[in-house]
């Protein structure tokens, strides 16, 4: 019941790829030495039978082009097809094991520029090489998608003919003809969203267009070196001569076993590749899994080594041109295969009528979709360790085949995996403290000795009197080689150049002991060395951390314990409730090392006050910070009151929050905000700027004015105030005192 929904665009898209697949199917087998019918069986195998047992909604299988030298070699090599279909039996058997086995997982491990690179290639091999077929040239067999030909030309060279005239009247204008249909009906919205698609329209369209150019006759006429060519069987012995069964006296031939593996090894690879790049293109997004294609790909193989076949696999073209066609389940891939058993038994004149150029069209069609402008500038927009690897991908397909190329691709993903590895194995944070500097190095999760060059120049370049914390926390391995280094130069060379090791996180598997020898809580001895000043520049270097992302990994345990018995913080920070403006996050602070009084505008009451006098003349904080931010709802609140001319509970029927808004409207120019409202947006922010600044000063004020003990303290230089605005947008904090 489920694939009744579909069913009509998945009939329409499997017709649609029978009309593609059928020539594709006959061209593979020519250009792999094997018998054209090879091609069809090949073709119906994997539509019909992969089709059914695979899980993937996506995939089309049949003879892959990336095998045909392979295929043509292994011939050659073993002396004849019937020997031949034997090692392709045992490419099956091995798939299905490879499959049981779960080396589907392999497919997780391709990079995405490679894969986007291997989808872009095969569009701009399509564009390539169907150009000469849309315009007559068929020297090159249809599904001959390798740069070099068997006839010793290549992809260009092949191109460079068409200037010198080699090609076919007749089929230029079918060809040509077909590809302005298909580029036409995809740019008219109602025709793009027709019950019928635009291939199956071309197909038809060529055909008409083929019978009128015979009847014109001369140069126009199409003959058959231009047309699908499938075997016709004039009767049921001819029928059963196109089958090949096995030789199976040559069971005990060991190169038999050597062709199987290349064979089974070779379409896995290229069938996990295809499979990966085929679900990127599926507009659901739905993952198809590679275990079950392995094995459906290996019964495939079995069937076609038994009845005559060449090896399938998951293909790239007729799974795009399928998703392209509007298929929606599988049933498209099946439908493919059942049509293209009946067209071959039933209609076989019929299809020999077909155009070639006007399947060049829709595969041209494909291949644009496919090596799209969009794709490449989204490529380099994402920086070279993406671009490089799709471009040299691309690149390496096209002058060579699919898995020379992803080999390439691979070889260059991995070369800049580990050039990042090498540069950059570990997090490095620098703070800088009263007592000396502390260097925090955050391992990652793995650490492996490759990572020993640039972790040993990071420990050998840390100044002397610097405290070096190694943090292992969350790293799962590290190499024999590193806990080496690290215990060395813990144990002998940071002595000698004056650097304090500390190590953390480290589990008991990798044999070397946890000691921090740095405070990482505020002590009481700390908080009576530092001078008001030193405890600014600490809220200072911290909100430096805060926006450049390199917070510190903090031990939450260890500053639990160490400030479960007293406190002693730094400074008190009077900010506003907003909840965008957390103190301790923005100055990379952790437990224990600030007072914060939190309330809306940083408006100062009497016990405001009172929690500053505790702070400062009782506990021994050092600093007073007035935090104000940008876009403040309280100030923004109080001006758009002010400028309405309305009161708080007026607009918002909140009793109490009058008595806020009146303390923060003794920082507003009251006559310019009369006039707030005909402000253009750049004064209004101006505006508001300026009320957030005077509301801090006033606060400043306001702290001074109400608390002798504090005046004394601020006289005597033992404490500071000061105020600051924190910009919500960039992180950045701003601090300015009374002049």
């Amino acid at each position: 019941m489920k694939i009744l929904p579909t069913l009509r665009q998945d009939l329409i898209a499997g017709l649609v790829v029978f009309f593609v697949a059928l020539p594709l199917c006959l061209g593979i087998a020519f250009a792999s030495g094997a018998p054209l019918i090879s091609g069809i069986i090949s073709g119906v195998i994997g539509g019909i039978v992969v089709g059914s047992l695979s899980k993937s909604q996506t995939s089309v299988s049949g003879p892959a082009a990336g095998l045909s030298t392979i295929v043509a070699a292994q011939i050659q090599e073993l002396g004849a097809l019937e020997t031949f279909l034997l090692a392709v039996i045992v490419a099956g058997f091995v798939q299905i094991l490879l499959g049981i086995l779960k080396a589907g997982a392999l497919s997780a491990f391709f990079p995405s520029s490679v894969i986007k690179g291997l989808l872009a290639a095969i569009g701009v091999i399509l564009i390539l090489k169907q150009i000469p077929h849309l315009l007559g040239h068929d020297n090159d067999p249809e599904g001959d998608f390798a740069f070099v030909q068997k006839d010793h030309e290549n992809t260009f060279s092949e191109l460079y003919k068409l200037f010198s005239g080699e090609f076919h009247d007749g089929a230029l204008i079918v060809g040509l003809v077909s590809l302005a249909f298909l580029v036409a009906w995809d740019r008219i919205p109602k025709l793009k969203k027709s019950l019928i698609p635009s291939s199956v329209i071309v197909v038809l369209l060529g055909l008409a267009l083929s019978e009128l150019l015979r009847a014109v006759g001369g140069k126009f006429a199409i003959d058959q070196t231009h047309l699908v060519d499938v075997p016709i069987a004039s009767d049921w012995a001819t029928f059963r001569s196109f089958f090949h069964t096995p030789d199976w006296t040559k069971i005990a031939n060991p190169n038999v076993y050597v062709a199987g593996m290349t064979i089974a090894i070779v379409a896995s690879l290229e069938t996990l590749l295809n499979l990966e790049a085929v679900d990127k293109l599926d507009p659901l997004q739905r993952r198809s899994p590679p275990n079950r294609e392995l094995v459906a790909q290996g019964i495939g193989n079995i069937l076609c080594g038994l009845v005559g076949g060449i090896p399938v696999t998951s293909v790239v073209v007729r799974s795009s041109v399928n998703l392209n066609a509007g298929a929606r389940t599988k049933v498209s891939a099946i439908v493919h295969g059942v049509f293209i058993a009946i067209a071959v038994l039933a209609i076989p004149t019929f299809l020999n009528r077909i155009p070639l150029a006007c399947l060049a069209a829709i595969l041209i069609v494909t291949g644009i979709k496919l090596a799209n402008w969009k794709l490449f500038s989204q490529m380099l927009q994402e920086g070279r360790y993406q671009a490089i690897p799709f471009f040299v991908t691309l690149i390496a397909i096209v002058l060579s085949d699919l898995l020379v190329g992803i080999g390439i691709g691979l070889t260059i993903s991995l070369a800049f995996i580990l050039y990042s590895s090498l540069s950059s194995p570990v997090r490095r944070v620098l703070e800088k403290q009263i007592e000396g500097n502390v260097l925090h190095i955050q391992l990652a999760s793995q650490v492996s000795f490759l990572n020993r060059a640039a972790l040993e120049e990071v420990l050998y370049n840390a100044e002397s009197g610097t405290h070096v914390l190694i943090n292992a926390t969350g790293t799962e391995y590290i190499d024999p080689d590193i806990i080496a280094l690290i215990r060395d130069f813990r144990d002998k060379t940071a002595k000698v150049r004056g650097v304090t090791v500390s190590t953390k996180g480290f589990q008991s598997k990798f044999r070397l002991e946890n000691q921090i020898n740095f405070p990482q809580i505020t002590t009481q001895e700390l908080q009576k060395r530092l001078s008001p000043g030193e405890v600014l520049n600490v809220l200072k270097v911290g909100n430096e951390r805060f926006r450049s992302g390199n917070r510190l990994t903090r031990d939450l345990g260890l500053q639990l314990a160490g400030t479960s018995q007293g406190q002693h913080p730094l400074a008190v920070i009077l900010s506003c409730i907003d909840s965008r403006s957390p103190a301790e996050i923005i100055f990379d602070l952790g437990i224990g090392d600030i007072f914060t009084v939190r309330i809306a505008g940083n408006v100062v009451r009497e016990k405001v006050i009172g929690s500053i006098e505790y702070a400062c003349a009782v506990a021994g904080a050092k600093l007073i910070v007035v935090l104000g931010h940008t876009q403040c709802g309280a100030v923004n609140s109080t001006v758009k009151f002010v400028a309405d001319q309305k009161s708080a509970f007026e607009v918002t029927a909140c009793q109490n929050l009058d008595t806020l808004v009146r303390e923060i409207q003794k920082s507003v120019d009251v006559p310019k905000c009369l006039r707030f409202n005909r402000m253009s947006e750049s004064e209004k922010d101006e505006f508001l700027k300026d009320v957030t600044r005077e509301n801090v000063l006033n606060s400043m004020r306001l702290i001074e004015k109400g608390s002798e003990r504090l005046r004394e303290l601020i006289s005597a230089g033992e404490i500071r105030l000061v105020g600051a605005i924190y910009d919500i947008a960039s992180g950045e904090v701003n601090f300015f005192e009374e002049s």
